[in-house]
């Protein structure tokens, strides 16, 4: 995917890309390989695929929430970023806290944050679960890209949203079905599934969208041994 042609997608997305946007994005493609060679952020470092499965693959959340009318976003695992700092260049008005649990990486984020005058972004050094078991409903959406399996994120996830607020999950293939135990325990109910190819190579994604319904336990998130023993 060109320049060109991420422009013309974007638009489909109901995003103008502006000048300003995609000198910020070509900032973060030179850090992001720059950085790559001292710490492993990503496999993907052809410019042509990092704008196409990372920048816009990030975008495609606006399939399911309209992100003007978001005020906090938390993106758990956000690895190098994705898709928690594409979304902040585009939606400033986001209050965007982002999840990894390794050091490296933060430490990675911390230049890039500063490097393209990003305000109102948090990061934490954590994993999922013990932040979420300290930060109880604090977000509206919280998003995370392909992590973990689904039950395991709903579990990850569901402390962390406000009454309403919504998880949505950026899988490779629809597996909400695998999720449904866990969200009758964690109130938590599917809003909508959207499913779509990525253009040019036509890769399948898949969008799924849970809304909180009411609050979540005390119990969950339960620590990671728990989690990784047995799933909800």
């Amino acid at each position: 995917m060109n320049i060109d042609e991420f422009k013309l997608e974007v638009s489909k997305l109901g995003i103008n890309v502006t000048s300003l946007e995609l000198d910020k994005l070509e900032k973060y493609y030179n850090l992001l390989i720059e950085w790559n060679e001292k710490i492993n952020l990503t496999a993907i470092t052809d410019k042509k695929d990092v704008y196409l499965k990372h920048f816009y693959d990030s975008l495609t959340l606006v399939k399911v929430i309209d992100l003007e009318n978001v005020s906090s976003l938390c993106d758990l695992g956000t690895g190098a970023g994705f898709p928690g700092i594409i979304l902040k260049i585009f939606f400033p008005n986001l209050k965007l806290t982002l999840v990894d649990s390794l050091n490296k990486r933060i430490k990675f984020l911390e230049v890039l944050v500063n490097e393209l005058f990003l305000e109102n972004v948090i990061l934490i050094h954590g994993r999922a679960e013990e932040y979420g078991k300290k930060n109880r409903e604090c977000f509206d959406v919280v998003t995370a890209r392909a992590l973990s399996s689904f039950p395991i994120l709903l579990e990850y996830s569901a402390s962390l949203l406000k009454k309403g607020g919504h998880l949505i999950a950026m899988r490779g293939l629809n597996d909400s079905k695998d999720g449904e135990n866990a969200m009758k325990i964690l109130n938590l109910k599917i809003n909508n599934v959207i499913e779509f190819e990525l253009p040019i190579e036509k890769s399948k994604r898949t969008l799924i969208d849970v809304v909180k319904l009411d609050k979540t336990s005390l119990k969950y998130p339960r620590r990671y041994a728990e989690i990784k023993k047995k799933s909800l």
